[in-house]
């Protein structure tokens, strides 16, 4: 089964239209499928449009949340509502074209496990375009996955995906990245990306430095998750180095030259002691956190399994 997810903000105009675009896309799939619009706390009617379309169509049906909670977690929910082993994920502006379906599942059987969209052509203002392309750019840098457009509403992958990956706060930005990180097959095309025919963005300024922070928690749980000390210890190491060298210099200063001490000499004590301190913290955090990741409760598991042959074992 194909499972199509629909974040719903607010798009009561565009519902309509784009549930005609997706049944159009999915006429001739060989494969069984449903529709899943996640209302997240609109206050405009969408939610009585998705009434409508689910009992008019039988694969149609609807999530609502009581407020608005975000992209992230409307696509949380709908992945553990939906029963589909491939999921296709757009948005409910229009600006995504269904008709593109088709592509995502071809490249899909091509043997990847995600494939992300890649607006080419991009329809929006310049304030949204440019600042996307350096955030994509740091993405792709930090993580070791490049993609043109790691946050395009457009994509579809296979359900194990979904299993390995835990969503939370606005982590939607990185699912191709989180996926690249636990080994998946991951790929994009290009995609035909529309004007928006109602309504406005409802993105601001303000999910840039929130991608941003983001980027960095993913960079770390990724990179650094399950073995927390190689980062803290790493540092406190550093740290101590520099504690150490300041004050061995200020200690060799005074054998060789003597003499009462210099206010830059005050400087080197305070630096070195300041850096065998933080050295002290930054190994605490490290063992603090090996204690976490050591509990079965909190640790992720180190590995993804892709296939198995043979009996299954008992333990």
């Amino acid at each position: 089964m194909l499972s199509i997810i629909v974040p719903v903000f607010n798009e009561h105009e565009s519902l309509r239209e784009l549930h005609a675009q997706i049944a159009s896309a999915c006429a001739g799939a060989s494969q069984e499928w449903e529709l899943l619009f996640v209302d997240d706390g609109s206050n405009d009617g969408s939610w009585r449009v998705i009434e409508e379309l689910a009992c008019e169509h039988p694969q149609v049906r609807g999530l609502r949340f009581r407020r608005n909670f975000g992209k992230t977690a409307a696509l949380a929910a709908a992945l553990a509502a939906t029963r589909g082993e491939i999921v296709f994920t757009l948005d409910a502006d229009l600006q995504d074209n269904p008709a593109e379906i088709p592509r995502f599942l071809q490249k899909l059987a091509e043997g990847y496990d995600l494939v992300n969209g890649w607006k080419v052509r991009r329809l929006d203002p310049w304030h949204k375009t440019k600042p996307s392309k350096v955030f994509n750019w740091m993405v792709s840098r930090l993580t070791g996955l490049t993609l043109h457009d790691h946050n395009c509403g457009y994509k579809c992958f296979r359900r194990e995906v979904a299993r390995e990956l835990t969503l939370y706060g606005e982590r939607h930005r990185f699912i191709p990245a989180l996926a690249h990180a636990r080994g998946f097959r991951v790929t994009e095309i290009d995609v035909h990306h529309r004007a928006r025919p109602h309504g406005h963005s409802k993105y601001g300024l303000r999910r840039f430095h929130r991608g941003f922070l983001d980027l960095l928690t993913v960079k770390f749980q990724t990179s650094y998750g399950s073995r927390p000390m190689h980062l803290w210890g790493g540092l406190g190491l550093l740290s101590v180095a520099v504690g150490l060298l300041a004050l061995g210099g200020l200690g060799l200063r005074g054998l060789l030259l003597g003499g009462p001490l210099q206010r830059f000499d005050a400087l080197l004590v305070t630096l070195g002691v300041a850096h065998l301190v933080l050295g002290k913290l930054f190994f605490a955090l490290g063992f603090l956190a090996e204690l976490l990741v050591a509990n079965p409760a909190h640790r992720p598991a180190d590995y993804s399994i892709a296939d198995q042959t043979g009996p299954a074992s008992d333990t």
